[in-house]
């Protein structure tokens, strides 16, 4: 799978997809000529860039996901952190967090978070 960003207007495409799919083709189609303008070739150009990058699929004229939105935007946010952070999730916490103050329930949720996640002794 191509592990690339999505451009603004690919993103804006793949929400189409996912609030609506499974849709068929040519539904998307009329979509995308009401909400972004396109054309009917731009919108099968952008479809199978997209299924070539592994996050969508065309079967049968068909369109689904192959990677659900929480998924991609997941990738996305460990890309952020390691292009961004070395990899460094407490660096980008302490960023994220800057002189701002956690709540004791965000303090309790992220520790929570930290328990559930922390590797096990083996």
């Amino acid at each position: 799978m191509n592990e690339s960003r999505l451009t603004e207007s690919e993103e804006q495409f793949a929400e189409i997809i996912w609030q609506n799919e499974p849709i068929g083709s040519g539904e998307l189609v009329k979509l995308c000529e009401k909400k972004m303008a396109w054309k009917k070739s731009t919108t099968y150009t952008v479809l199978k860039k997209l299924c070539e990058k592994g996050i969508f699929q065309n079967e049968d004229a068909v369109v689904s996901s192959r990677m659900t939105k929480d998924e991609y935007y997941a990738k996305q946010s460990v890309r952020f952190v390691e292009d961004t952070f070395g990899g460094s999730l407490p660096k980008f916490l302490t960023a994220f967090i800057g002189n701002k103050r956690l709540s004791k329930r965000q303090a309790e949720e992220l520790k929570k978070l930290i328990d559930e996640h922390e590797e096990g002794e083996s």
